[in-house]
């Protein structure tokens, strides 16, 4: 997935223009910029096994890793979803129906976003980004206790989701806006579920279902995974709400050469075992569930 070309002429124009109004300390560059710099600004967000702090998830060690290849100094910038992607841009993001474009001139905070964000076509108008980096999907989650029976899966994934959908009749669903749990991306209420905004961290929407504020959640597959690790017996997948979707890290438009240099990285570590490595450790289960992913980037599995 790359930027759209429209969208992406008009936010390379706007943030040209907002290196003229931001403090040369808040600008971000390109490669020969990191390099001058000598140092590599993460920014993530404390999420499922990507990013639990500045010393572990397996973004921050992929990230980390990268640093070190460049030879600059690297530095761990936390931040949130509402605001990662303004961090990175240095503008704000406006929202279009189904769109997005850059908006305000705001600080920026980092070089790059690495924090298991899914590449969903919105995001895609904004930022540039790397080449995929983990499979994901949307499934539908609920308590161990629930009635909801989970779908027994079949060879068609599209007969599977509207299994799974037929299940959100009256539902009350948790989601949470402006991320890849967006109830308008898997048409929700279009479907019959009760969507509850969750207002908190994404990391704490399993424990929010199970603690009763809704009958069923919206999970992305590594938090899924995760919690059926912290939780185990006590939340069930009902079954799929989306097709497969993959996670990348992602850049400024105007800094084609990190992007390259980024991807060249991961192509390394992918054919070396490195980064299969790095998956065994955070995300064991992952490789059962999305085989073909991995082949198709060709990673070296442990």
């Amino acid at each position: 997935m790359r930027v759209s070309t429209s969208r992406s002429l008009a936010c390379l124009l706007l943030l040209a223009g907002a290196v003229g109004v931001m403090a040369p300390a808040a600008a971000a560059g390109d490669l020969p910029d990191v390099l001058a710099a000598g140092e590599l600004r993460h920014l993530a967000i404390r999420y499922a096994g990507f990013c639990s702090g500045p010393e572990a998830g397996l973004d921050v060690e992929v990230v980390r890793l990268f640093a070190r290849r460049l030879g600059v100094t690297y530095v761990f910038v936390e931040s949130d979803w509402s605001r990662i992607i303004p961090d990175l841009l240095g503008r704000e993001v406006v929202r279009d129906g189904a769109g997005a474009a850059c908006g305000a001139v705001v600080p920026v905070r980092g070089d790059l976003i690495a924090t298991g964000m899914t590449m969903i076509p919105w995001r895609g108008q904004v930022v540039a980004f790397s080449r995929p980096m983990f499979p994901t999907q949307i499934w539908l989650v609920a308590p161990a206790d629930s009635p909801l029976s989970p779908i027994a899966p079949s060879a068609d994934l599209g007969h599977d989701i509207a299994r799974t959908s037929s299940r959100l009749g009256g539902l009350s669903v948790l989601a949470k806006t402006n991320t890849c749990l967006d109830p308008s991306l898997y048409d929700l209420s279009g479907r019959g579920a009760r969507v509850v905004e969750f207002d908190d961290a994404l990391r704490f929407m399993a424990p929010a279902v199970l603690a009763g504020e809704a009958e069923a959640t919206i999970l992305d597959v590594p938090d899924a995974l995760v919690a059926l690790s912290h939780f185990p017996g006590r939340i069930k997948v009902v079954g799929p709400i989306s097709p497969p979707q993959a996670m990348a890290a992602a850049f400024r438009p105007d800094a084609p050469q990190l992007r390259a240099a980024f991807d060249a990285f991961l192509a390394e570590i992918y054919a070396d075992g490195t980064y299969g490595a790095l998956v065994a450790r955070y995300y064991p289960a992952v490789f059962s569930h999305f085989p073909a992913f991995f082949a198709d980037q060709g990673v070296v599995l442990p």
